[in-house]
């Protein structure tokens, strides 16, 4: 009898010890097949496919809770601002351009954004500076310079909507190298939400329904299925012929 209760305790002892494991390597596979779990990401938005890899370092950070970017802040398109004698130069006589060129200038930009933003928190306006990185590499600015308008800044402003003045080459307007009138990829900004052109995917139509930050939730190239993503605004900014690129404020932060 003794013998027979030690044979099915051991017995028991393996059953128990097949299912415990057979659970452990179940809640692994899960792991690895699952992107996202309490905002912790696994890889990459698709998003960050389209980025300019010349210019741009992007990977996961603080245990796939954030995307760190790094960037040279140097764009892949030709501008008046790279200084003559550079491949990407382009003449542009009536820029009134700032003493400043790309290949003399410290461009480089680091950010770390939430890999899943967060849209609970209050919204916030934007600040001077870089507040996203655009597909070039180059840094977004909002629609003010220095401490007021745009309008008196509008002259320096290449084909694209940028110029470095002061600090880091970046963009003010649409940026007609990579996206004009139309729904593609246009950055990420701080808040880690993407910003596109100015039209919707799939639609190819103008949104009605962006709220005050200029974004609202859909479908997009990257996302099918739909998440929260800007957009620049249809509207035409005053003094300059061209769109505002992001007037904000963040939705989420």
């Amino acid at each position: 009898m003794k013998n027979q209760f030690i044979k099915t305790t051991a017995f028991l002892g393996i059953l128990f010890s097949i299912i415990i494991s057979c659970t452990s390597d179940n809640e692994s596979d899960l792991d690895i097949d699952t992107s996202t779990d309490d905002g912790v990401l696994t890889e990459l938005h698709a998003a960050f496919a389209e980025f300019n890899t010349d210019a741009t370092d992007i990977y996961l950070s603080n245990g796939g809770t954030t995307v760190t970017i790094e960037t040279t802040g140097l764009p892949d398109h030709e501008t008046v601002y790279w200084g003559e004698g550079n491949d990407l130069y382009l003449d542009e006589p009536d820029v009134q351009t700032t003493p400043s060129v790309m290949s003399s200038n410290n461009n480089a930009v680091t950010i770390t954004v939430d890999a899943t933003p967060n849209l609970t928190g209050s919204t916030v306006s934007t600040e001077l500076n870089t507040i996203g990185i655009a597909v070039s590499g180059a840094s977004i600015f909002n629609d003010q310079e220095g401490n007021g308008a745009l309008d008196a800044a509008a002259g320096s402003l290449d084909w694209t909507g940028g110029h470095i003045g002061p600090g880091v080459y970046h963009y003010h307007l649409e940026p007609k190298a990579f996206s004009y009138d139309d729904s593609n990829l246009v950055g990420i900004l701080l808040d880690g939400v993407f910003i596109y052109g100015r039209r919707d995917y799939p639609s190819n139509e103008y949104p009605t329904d962006l709220d005050a930050s200029g974004g609202h939730f859909g479908p997009t190239q990257h996302n099918p299925d739909g998440e929260y993503h800007y957009h620049i605004i249809n509207e035409l900014y005053s003094t300059t012929g061209s769109y505002i690129l992001f007037e904000g404020p963040y939705q989420g932060y």
